[in-house]
Parts: structure tokens; C-alpha cells; sequence
């Protein structure tokens, strides 16, 4: 049976997570959010964040601003933007710590600094990447055809949508209901190709600059 995980970035947003989360719960779906530090920060997005982990849903460091990629930051830069965000989701637990680069889309040495490559090693991180990234946020009505067909391309997909005030997550239960009638299995665990097999051999990949 094909799988999908479902993850969510850049969030949470007052006005459109908890509707993304009421959906999951009536789909009966697990996923992962991966947040912004600078968010969660602020008391209402925090409450939604620790909403999102009481439902069972997984809880990821998605850097501090999302302005820039780490590996094209300075070294103090580049730990600031994963220890600040560290640091807002200290009360987290969950089975895994879990990191998201931000890549603008693109998996390559823009993704992290290796400094903050050695601190996620050092405190447990697991790094998440992507296979299947939709385009929601640019396309907030299209999306949906276009992620059911990339979904059908592959095995595994871990699908990145995007919990922010566009307009897509209102088309999120069609997208899910139609993966179900389809036969597809929703999955809250990560296919191994989206996992680095250790960050240690990510850093000595080549991938890292």
C-alpha cells in the first residue's frame, strides 16, 4: 500500500492552524509541524502549537525567522536561527526531536551551516527532509490535483504544505479524503529517504559545504 506523511511549515497561524488541526482529527490523521521560533513565541500561536502536541501530532524546529537558508548564513547567524527556536519548544515531548531546514525548496549545501549540523547531532535532532512539495502556497487552488499525482509517483511521499493564511487549507480535506479513497495509507512516520542515515555521514556527504 503507497504512504504519505503529511507535514505542515511555517506556522501556526491563528486563522488557519486550528482549522488544519479540526480537519485532522476528523480524518483521523497524524502529522508533523514544523514551526517557526519567532511564532511560538507569542502566546496565542504558542497554545495552538501545544493543541497540535496534545492531539498527538509532532511538534519540529523550522529555524527562528525562515528568512534565509542556514548554509548561507555566518556561523553565529546559523545557530541563533535553530537555538532560539530550540529554545521556544523546550517544553516538547515527543519521541523525537525533530529539525527542518529552510531550502527555498531545494535540498543542497544552502541547507544547513555545519555548525548547526554538529549542534543537532549533539543534542539528538533527527533532520526531516521532503520528497513531494506541492506548491500550496503559491497555488493555493491547483495544489491539490498536482499533490495527488506526485503522491502516486512514488512509494513513500512526505508531502510539505503550509499552514499560513493563503487559502490552500481549505482544500486540505479534499486533498486527504481523495488520498483515502485512493488506498493510500496516511502516516504520521517519515520515509528513510527523507532522513539523513546519520548527520554525521550528511556532513561528510559532500551536501554540506
Amino acid at each position: 500500500m503507497p504512504r504519505v506523511t503529511l507535514s505542515f511549515d511555517n506556522g501556526p497561524e491563528p486563522e488557519v492552524t486550528p482549522q488544519v488541526l479540526d480537519c485532522l482529527a476528523r480524518r483521523g490523521v497524524k502529522a508533523t509541524f514544523f514551526v517557526l521560533g519567532s511564532k511560538v513565541l507569542e502566546p496565542e500561536r504558542a497554545a495552538i502549537a501545544r493543541r497540535a502536541a496534545e492531539e498527538g501530532h509532532w511538534i519540529g524546529n523550522h529555524t527562528f525567522t525562515h528568512t534565509t537558508p542556514l548554509g548561507e548564513l555566518g556561523e553565529a547567524e546559523a545557530l541563533a536561527e535553530f537555538d532560539k527556536t530550540d529554545e521556544a519548544l523546550s517544553w516538547v515531548r515527543q519521541p523525537a526531536r525533530l529539525f527542518r531546514p529552510y531550502g527555498r525548496g531545494l535540498v543542497g549545501p544552502n541547507l544547513l551551516h555545519p555548525a548547526v549540523a554538529e549542534r543537532l547531532i549533539a543534542r539528538g535532532y533527527t533532520c526531516v527532509l521532503w520528497n513531494s512539495l506541492p506548491g500550496d502556497w503559491r497555488d493555493p487552488e491547483g495544489w491539490v490535483a498536482r499533490g495527488i499525482e506526485d503522491c502516486h509517483s512514488r512509494d513513500w511521499s512526505l508531502v510539505v504544505l503550509h499552514d499560513l493564511p493563503t487559502g490552500a487549507m481549505a482544500h486540505l480535506d479534499r486533498f486527504i479524503g481523495c488520498l483515502q479513497a485512493q488506498g493510500f495509507e496516511l502516516t504520521q512516520q517519515f520515509p528513510p529517504d527523507c532522513l539523513p542515515v546519520s548527520l554525521e555521514s550528511y556532513c561528510s556527504s559532500g551536501i554540506l559545504r
